[in-house]
């Protein structure tokens, strides 16, 4: 099928000039695609520029010459028809409050931030569509997500990938899927939005529960047990915001999840991996020079799961050693010692 949003437009725009905005920036470029990639940092935009690769979040990656850094959002934003948003949670409606004036009418937005806004309790969507709103915005424009076990120094390396991109429209979640998918970016479609974008946001929650467990010292079982009950409290949230139950076993889902939890390379497996050592929240956050989108996301989830009266255990155990300095060891216990359940 032909897209006519490619063959109209050769420009698309990353907003977001961390790993994964980079990373994403290089699948495009392949493509073929004019790819400007924005950074709020002029100094790190110049760097990128200089250097044609960042070194700064993801070294090693020379740049395709259809990558442009631009610090100037009008530069980046103006003539594309698909912007592909990849800035952290809680600065994406303060970067989208500038891009969506500027996008012409039927132009896509795509999200590839995994994150619950705090506050709002909004997903990047709804919050994408709460601007809209604010700003008077009547002409269409159409909204997706970009969810998947995927870590960007794999995909830069070209190693296979598959992931999953929502659209409530199939065919725009197809067009997209067209622009983005290579040879070891593979690109399922969905019109599953709100399931892709809670299944995104919450396994960085549980990956920090794995990464506290393996901290303490825990072996296998621990984590096995860990992963899957807390896919089935990511499942039971999204079920109650009308997802569909299958996204869950999916590549958002289960696929996300596992590598989250599992993998060396996990900023929100380290983040939880150091609370269990015993070290402080903000000594582990000052440490890093990447966002761990789980430690925000831990309490507007569980705000989230309060307000729609979702039980979910392990949310609860993370958000009282993230935000009551709950120990470790204490909250592992209180989870083992509750009530006895039917599965």
């Amino acid at each position: 099928m032909k897209n006519p949003m490619v063959k109209n437009n050769q420009k698309i725009a990353v907003i977001g000039a961390g790993s994964w905005g980079t990373a994403l920036a290089m699948v495009l470029a392949s493509k073929g695609f004019s790819v400007p990639l924005w950074g709020h940092n002029p100094s790190h935009i110049k760097k990128l520029q200089e250097e044609r690769e960042n070194s700064a979040y993801l070294a090693g990656f020379p740049f395709d010459d259809n990558i442009r850094p631009t610090a100037d959002l009008n530069e980046a934003v103006g003539g594309c028809q698909i912007i592909c948003m990849v800035v952290p949670s809680h600065g994406y409606r303060a970067v989208y409050e500038q891009v969506a004036p500027l996008l012409p009418p039927e132009s896509c937005v795509v999200s590839a931030v995994k994150g619950i806004e705090n506050g709002t309790l909004m997903t990047m969507n709804q919050v994408m569509e709460d601007v809209h709103n604010s700003l008077g915005i009547k002409h269409t424009i159409h909204t997706a997500v970009l969810s998947g076990p995927s870590f960007a120094k794999e995909v830069a390396q070209h190693h296979p990938t598959a992931i999953t991109i929502g659209c409530r429209d199939l065919n725009i979640a197809k067009l997209l899927q067209e622009c983005f998918g290579t040879d070891t970016f593979r690109v399922y479609a969905s019109t599953d939005v709100i399931g892709l974008e809670i299944s995104a946001a919450l396994k960085n929650i549980v990956a920090v529960a794995a990464g506290i467990c393996d901290g303490l010292g825990y072996g296998l079982n621990t984590r096995a047990a860990l992963i899957t009950r807390g896919l089935a409290e990511i499942t039971r949230l999204g079920v109650a915001l009308h997802a569909e139950p299958s996204t869950f076993s999916g590549l958002s889902g289960l696929g996300d999840l596992l590598l989250t939890c599992t993998g060396d390379l996990s900023r929100n497996r380290t983040v939880g991996l150091k609370l269990g050592q015993g070290r402080k929240l903000d000594d582990i956050i000052g440490e890093m020079n990447m966002v761990a989108e789980g430690v925000k996301t831990t309490r507007s989830g569980y705000e989230l799961a309060r307000k729609i009266g979702v039980e979910m255990p392990i949310l609860e155990q993370v958000y009282a050693i993230i935000y009551e300095h709950k120990n470790c060891s204490d909250a592992v216990r209180d989870l083992l010692n509750r009530e006895l359940k039917v599965e």
